[in-house]
């Protein structure tokens, strides 16, 4: 499921005239980076939500071959995160689903990040488990961390803590979490707590370099970070 329903407010002007899943960042549409990454992984069938000038995003994965995409069409009624994932989950199905969001993207160190995720996965232990990036391997982000790391992979909420992990736009969940939930709007947030609360919530720190794009100014440091760690895997 990729999370592209998005208004792009702070992206504007950018995004008076396309939405920000369409932004491109080092020649690439940030929705591909995300995409490209699933494929990457060996996922076969992406959910795309849209809504703010969905049309073109729609126009725009037509042309993918790899994963197919299939548009959950929200473009009369945003549902926020965890409302979209839930208005979608017909076309998700029983199995656990990768989540990711399409303003942030990374750089894959020596192996894919994603396909981590999927080796650490545990369903018996997990209800969602989080990528995480520490500050040092982000760009574009300013906030502060929003987990912090138990020993044994367990999150909990940081809270204000000066270190922890930054939550990095991409996990894995099961969809047994979303039981009895509506599509109405909310946010996916609620099933992070939900999990936590139940020691459910776990977390792996990614390796590579993680990149978020919020504003118009976040695009030169983003293109810089993307030719730096190119380099390096060079």
């Amino acid at each position: 499921m990729v999370l592209a329903a998005g208004l792009g407010k702070r992206m504007r002007p950018i995004t008076d005239t396309m939405p920000k899943p369409l932004v491109r960042v080092a020649g690439k549409a940030l929705l591909d980076w995300g995409l490209d990454s699933l494929a990457e992984a060996g996922v076969e069938k992406a959910v795309v939500n849209i809504h703010y000038l969905g049309g073109q995003v729609v126009d725009h994965v037509a042309k993918r071959q790899q994963p197919r995409v299939v548009i959950s069409d929200e473009r009369d009624r945003l549902l926020d995160s965890g409302g979209g994932i839930v208005n979608a989950l017909d076309e998700i199905g029983p199995d656990p689903f990768y989540i990711l969001n399409s303003d942030t993207f990374w750089i894959d160190g020596d192996e894919s990040n994603l396909r981590r995720l999927a080796l650490e996965w545990d369903p018996a232990r997990m209800d969602i488990l989080l990528m995480l990036s520490d500050l040092e391997s982000a760009t574009g982000h300013t906030g502060g961390v929003d987990f912090l790391l138990g020993r044994d992979g367990r999150l909990r909420r940081a809270k204000g803590a000066p270190s922890g992990f930054i939550y990095a736009g991409a996990a894995i969940a099961h969809p047994r979490i979303f039981a009895g939930a509506n599509a109405e709007p909310h946010s996916l947030n609620r099933y992070f707590d939900a999990a936590i609360a139940e020691g459910r919530l776990f977390g792996l720190p990614m390796r590579g370099t993680w990149i978020t794009v919020g504003t118009p100014d976040a695009i030169g440091p983003a293109e810089r970070a993307v030719a730096e760690a190119s380099a390096v895997k060079v």
